[in-house]
């Protein structure tokens, strides 16, 4: 049976009401949104999304008593992190941003750079973290209108700190959107409390849903000047031509993962039944064993944090003598370890960490691993290690 240790990437296995939901959506409800009549079927679908919104809003804390108009849906924290990067910033703009980025921000944000937008990224250490000096001389030198930062890597699992460059942004007046991939679900953040601009998450990771979900929680006042990047129908205003203002349909437009967010909901509710400490204490207990073995593995260079505090359990890690791909195969091949070598769609981070352009392995941990796996995994590395200086 294979050991699945690549949770950054996708949680698995997801509980097991997730999959009931979705496929009860599908087999009994199946209605559309907001394109039927009042059936209790077309009832029922608006209760389940609207329901979800009010879920979203309370995890994350969100604005106007969590009002769920302020939350919106989308198929990733890709497409969430591109509504608001295009519908904010203009050519003539200055954005900041971090060397941890994700490609999901570095792109969109290096093809309007092509249009005349400014792109000021702030380099981060050795273990990619950024130093609230660093940070705030930049703003105070650039002025940005936008700032966009991941929480934590999805390369090394450092986190930032989130609160205290809140606080920057909103003593310089400056919107901070969030990428929160890695965070939502395993990490609590107040979007209210933070005055947080917008909190993009994708649901398939720490929040446990099925791929094809994400989000956005927004701050009200900069929803209303953010333009749309899909426009089209919403089921509802069907007497206009143009795009309708009202939340949440402003960035909502066609048809949206219905089956998705019935599963999404499931997984947000049985995180809190479970509550969220005891979700993620076990991956990080579990972390913090995995991470005092590869300090021991002379072979093994290891990236980012060097302990537990202010890091997920995602290790980036290269092996002596290995190339990490091959590495990647060989834990799968004996002993049915599942981790992911390579860049991880985040070239500027490695470059911070200085592993490109060779990428490193990275073993991702979550809520349903076990002691047992993690002790195989090290006696597995520990086989490797040796083999390699024989």
């Amino acid at each position: 049976m294979a050991i699945y240790l690549n949770n950054a990437a996708t949680s698995w296995p997801k509980p097991k009401v997730v999959v009931e939901r979705m496929a009860d959506f599908i087999s009994r409800t199946g209605s559309n949104l907001a394109r039927g009549g009042a059936s209790s079927r077309d009832i029922e679908t608006l209760d389940l999304v609207t329901d979800c919104r009010v879920t979203l809003s309370r995890m994350f804390d969100g604005y106007l008593h969590q009002d769920p108009r302020y939350v919106t849906f989308t198929s990733n924290v890709t497409e969430a992190l591109n509504i608001v990067i295009k519908g904010f910033l203009k050519p003539g703009m200055t954005v900041l941003t971090s060397s941890m980025e994700h490609n999901a921000v570095i792109r969109p944000l290096r093809g309007l750079e092509k249009q005349g937008l400014k792109v000021v990224v702030v380099k981060c250490d050795i273990d990619g973290r950024m130093s609230e000096f660093a940070f705030e001389r930049e703003i105070n030198i650039h002025k940005p209108d936008l700032v966009v930062l991941n929480h934590a890597s999805n390369v090394c699992g450092t986190l930032q700190d989130l609160k205290a460059f809140c606080q920057i942004c909103d003593k310089n007046d400056v919107p901070l959107v969030v990428d929160a991939a890695q965070t939502a679900g395993s990490v609590p953040i107040s979007v209210s409390k933070n005055n947080i601009a917008a909190l993009c998450f994708t649901g398939h990771k720490g929040l446990l849903g099925p791929q094809g979900t994400g989000g956005i929680v927004w701050r009200p006042d900069f929803a209303d000047i953010v333009l749309p990047l899909i426009e089209g129908g919403t089921g509802s205003f069907s007497h206009q031509e143009v795009q309708p203002q009202k939340m949440p349909d402003k960035f909502e437009s066609g048809t949206p993962n219905l089956p998705g967010i019935a599963g999404l909901k499931a997984a947000l509710e049985w995180i809190e039944s479970e509550g969220m400490d005891k979700v993620t204490k076990k991956a990080d207990e579990l972390g913090k064993k995995l991470l005092k073995e590869l300090l021991r593995m002379e072979e093994v260079s290891l990236y980012g944090p060097k302990e537990m505090k202010n890091r997920l359990p995602i290790f980036a890690l290269n092996f002596r003598g290995w190339d990490n791909a091959e590495l990647a195969f060989e834990l799968y091949e004996k002993w049915g370890i599942e981790t992911r070598p390579g860049l991880h769609c985040a070239p500027l981070a490695h470059k911070t960490l200085g592993t490109f352009p060779q990428g490193s392995l990275r073993v991702s941990l979550g809520p349903f691993n076990t002691e047992g796996e993690i002790e195989l995994l090290i006696d597995a590395l520990s086989n490797l290690s040796k083999e390699n200086r024989g």
